[in-house]
């Protein structure tokens, strides 16, 4: 394991020097918070600009620094098309050996090593430049998804150690989302629709990508704790809205159907699967957020407050349909004819370096779902990214995160009788789950433009929330390569 990790390494050092060689003179800086998939997230997060208008417009569209910038791309962006390709590539390799055991399950587990990776074109067409359309634009993103990852050797299915793992379909192009966005009163209200992803707007940030682990990016694993909730790379139908009463405050909403098996390839294999058939309920978000600027200007913050009701019908994690505990009486699951959750996330530049690029961010957040029906009750989490830190390395990132997973309490129970007749467990677990905790350390190096190298290290305490498994260390890196 240790020969692969180190030859990738090398492998992926070796590639980076060689571009820089070859490379042109140096561009604006590439930052995590840029790379694709994070434009909705960025596009809700901007404030009206300090001397506004009623004009209006399409806002400005994402415009990371790039390996291969060309007078093509610049001419597309001018006239209204801003095309961008990318790589994400993360690798992980186990330390620490998994748990041992004959039972069924531990003789699966293994010391080992894993490589994901996606490709992606993100294309947003400006059709007020196009076609004189004030205020209109399009969004549609594609990737492909590869290799594995390695959470899973050493029991844990509940935070994958590689956030791009799953979710493409094994397809060469899998659609993310395909949607038009209209722009009024100067960016006072933007009114979307078409398919797609509710947490790219909604509960969403840049920042989270700046880590590699699941339970973070590309946002706190809690949100999506049911396969109701479309989150990226799988999208639905869906409407949204959303208004700013004031500079720094916006209000938004939405309708999306909720589509059965949407992170399952009997359904969503290729994302182009568009009949609605399955359509089986709604998912009704709502979120407002205050986004003050201090320190003039120089040190900007977001205030989210949310919550969203799904109207499917889901089973109570503990009860029959006569009150009593199913997992003693063996009797069908009570049917909860609703459930909900809710969240709270902040972050906050505390220390500003020599560019707006640049300082120390704070970010922390809870998310709480609804108890009866929720494998995770809550999540916390916390973190720090200290860019610029070194005045030779202004673009360079260190980052700490931390999260925290309290597992419902109808499931710890429901567990426990199970396990004490000897039946099979949900959730893929070997043992009560109860709660657990993930922490990432890593160091993005800025390697040249377009390029990001991030070393890191990965700790599970209680992988799988179970307190029967060793804890699992993990060292990796993360690299992202933005083409165009």
């Amino acid at each position: 394991m240790f020969a692969g990790f180190f030859g990738a390494v090398r492998g992926g050092v070796a590639a980076a020097l060689l571009l820089a060689v070859l490379g042109a003179a140096p561009a604006r800086a590439q930052i995590m918070d840029r790379e694709i998939g994070s434009a909705p997230a960025v596009r809700v997060d901007t404030p009206l600009p300090a001397h506004d208008t009623m004009k209006t417009g399409v806002p400005p569209f994402s415009h990371p620094e790039a390996l291969f910038p060309n007078a093509l791309s610049d001419w597309l962006r001018g006239h209204g098309v801003n095309l961008l390709v990318d790589n994400v590539n993360e690798f992980a390799g186990a330390i620490t050996p998994p748990t041992r055991g004959s039972t069924p399950g531990f003789s699966n587990y293994r010391q080992g090593a894993s490589n994901a990776g996606q490709y992606a074109v993100q294309l947003d067409v400006d059709w007020e430049k196009l076609a004189g359309l004030d205020g209109f634009a399009t969004h549609m993103i594609t990737i492909g998804r590869y290799g594995t990852t390695a959470n899973r050797m050493f029991g844990d299915w509940l935070n994958h150690a590689s956030e791009v793992y799953g979710g493409g379909g094994n397809v060469v192009v899998h659609l993310v989302y395909a949607y038009g966005e209209e722009t009024l009163l100067g960016g006072r209200i933007a009114i979307a629709a078409g398919r797609m992803a509710e947490i790219s707007d909604f509960a969403a940030s840049p920042l989270f990508c700046n880590f590699q682990n699941g339970s973070f990016c590309g946002r706190p694993k809690g949100i999506t704790d049911t396969n109701y909730d479309a989150g990226y790379p799988a999208a639905t139908w869906g409407f949204r809205v959303r208004g700013r009463p004031a500079r720094s405050v916006y209000v938004q909403t939405g309708l999306y159907p909720i589509e059965d098996g949407i992170y399952q390839v009997f359904q969503h294999r290729t994302g182009f699967k568009f009949n609605g058939a399955n359509i089986i309920g709604y998912a009704a978000p709502v979120e407002t957020a205050w986004e003050p600027i201090f320190g003039h200007g120089r040190l900007p913050g977001h205030y989210k407050f949310g919550a969203q009701l799904f109207s499917t019908p889901q089973n109570d994690n503990f009860l029959d349909l006569g009150g009593m505990p199913y997992a003693l009486t063996r009797q069908k699951q009570k049917t909860r004819s609703a459930s909900w959750s809710s969240w709270a996330m902040f972050d906050q530049r505390l220390l500003h370096y020599r560019d707006r690029e640049s300082g120390l961010t704070a970010l922390c957040g809870m998310i709480y779902n609804d108890p009866h029906t929720s494998l995770r009750e809550y999540e916390v989490y916390g973190a720090l990214l200290n860019r610029g830190m070194f005045a030779s390395r202004p673009y360079d990132t260190l980052g700490i995160a931390l999260t925290y997973t309290k597992i419902a309490p109808g499931v710890t129970l429901s567990e426990g009788y199970l396990l004490n007749r000897h039946a099979a467990l949900p959730n893929h677990a070997t043992g009560v789950q109860r709660e657990t905790m993930v922490l990432e350390v890593n160091y993005a190096i800025h390697v040249m433009r377009g390029v990001i190298l991030t070393p890191l290290l990965e700790y599970y305490v209680h992988p799988n929330g179970q307190y029967n498994l060793r804890d699992a260390a993990l060292l990796g890196f993360k690299s992202h390569i933005q083409f165009m």
